[in-house]
C-alpha cells in the first residue's frame, strides 16, 4: 500500500521541539520523519539506529533528553514516548518475574518517566502534548503476550490519570493504540506468513482486511502533537483498521455477506 506524504506547504508543527523515543525504526522513525516534514525540531532517541542513544526506561536518560531540548533548542513542546518491546508470546505460566520487570520497565515505566519529567518543562512553554504508544493488546486479550498486554493496558490508564493530575497546565496527555503494524517488532510474524505463502492473510481479522504501516500511526501522532488536537486529552486513540470494534465472530453466523 502506498502512503502519500503530507502536504508540506502547511507545516503543523512549525517551531515545536519534540522528543521521540524508539525513533530508530518502525513507528518512531516514521513519526520523526513526519514531524520534521512539518517543521518540528526532533530529538530522536533509541538504543540503536537513532541520532541519540538512550534507554527509555532509564530516568537518567529521559532527563538527559529533556535537558538537551532545553539547552540546545531552548524549549520542549512535546514528548512522544514510543519506545517498547514485545517480550514474545510466552504464556503467564512460562514468563518469569524478570521477564515482566524488563517489559514493564520499557513499556510502562518509560512513559511514566516521560510524563513525570517532560510535563513540568512543557508547562513552562505554555503547554503542549505528550503522546504514549499503547496497543490494542491493552484493550482486549489476544493481541500480545501477557506482560506486553498488561503494560499497554497500564499506558492507557496512565494517560488518563496524568491528564487529570495535569489539570490546568495546558499539557495534554494521550495514547495511541496501534493494531497490527509492520515494524521490527512484528517482523517475525510477517516473515513467517510470507514464507508460508500466506501473506494475504495478514490483517484479515480487521474490517479493512490488511495490516497497517508505520506512516499511518505517524499521522495519528502528528494530529495529537499538533494544535489541531487542542481539545483532545486523556484519550486512547485506536488506529487498528477496526480490529477492536467487535469480539471475534464468524460472518455467516450473523448472515452477513462477505464482499
Amino acid at each position: 500500500m502506498s502512503i502519500e506524504p503530507e502536504d508540506r506547504h502547511h507545516p503543523r508543527l512549525e517551531g515545536k521541539v519534540i522528543v521521540v523515543t524508539g525513533a530508530g525504526s518502525g513507528i518512531g522513525k516514521a513519526t520523526t520523519d513526519l514531524f520534521r516534514e512539518h517543521g518540528a525540531t526532533v530529538i530522536a532517541a533509541d538504543l540503536q539506529g537513532a541520532e541519540h542513544q538512550a534507554d527509555a526506561g532509564s530516568e537518567e536518560d529521559v532527563l538527559r533528553l529533556i535537558s538537551m531540548a532545553r539547552e540546545e533548542h531552548g524549549a520542549l513542546h512535546g514528548f512522544f514516548a514510543n519506545a517498547g518491546i514485545s517480550g514474545g508470546l510466552a504464556s503467564i505460566f512460562e514468563q518469569s518475574p524478570e521477564d515482566w520487570q524488563k517489559i514493564l520497565r520499557v513499556n510502562l515505566i518509560g512513559p511514566f518517566l516521560a510524563i513525570k519529567h517532560a510535563a513540568p518543562v512543557i508547562k513552562e512553554q505554555g503547554g503542549g502534548s505528550i503522546i504514549c504508544t499503547a496497543s490494542v493488546a491493552g484493550i482486549r486479550a489476544g493481541a500480545g503476550g501477557p506482560a506486553y498486554s498488561a503494560s499497554k493496558a497500564g499506558v492507557i490508564n496512565l494517560v488518563k490519570v496524568a491528564a487529570t493530575q495535569l489539570a490546568g497546565s495546558n499539557v495534554r496527555v494521550n495514547a495511541i493504540c496501534p493494531g497490527l503494524i509492520e515494524t521490527g517488532m512484528t517482523k517475525p510474524l510477517y516473515d513467517m506468513a510470507r514464507a508460508g505463502g500466506k501473506a494475504e492473510l495478514i490483517g484479515q481479522l480487521n474490517p479493512l482486511k490488511r495490516g497497517g504501516e508505520p506512516p499511518e500511526i505517524a499521522r495519528a501522532a502528528l494530529f495529537l502533537a499538533s494544535d489541531e488536537s487542542s481539545y483532545v486529552n486523556g484519550h486512547a486513540l485506536v488506529v487498528d483498521g477496526g480490529l477492536s470494534v467487535s469480539h471475534p465472530f464468524h460472518r455467516q453466523v450473523y448472515g452477513q455477506t462477505s464482499f
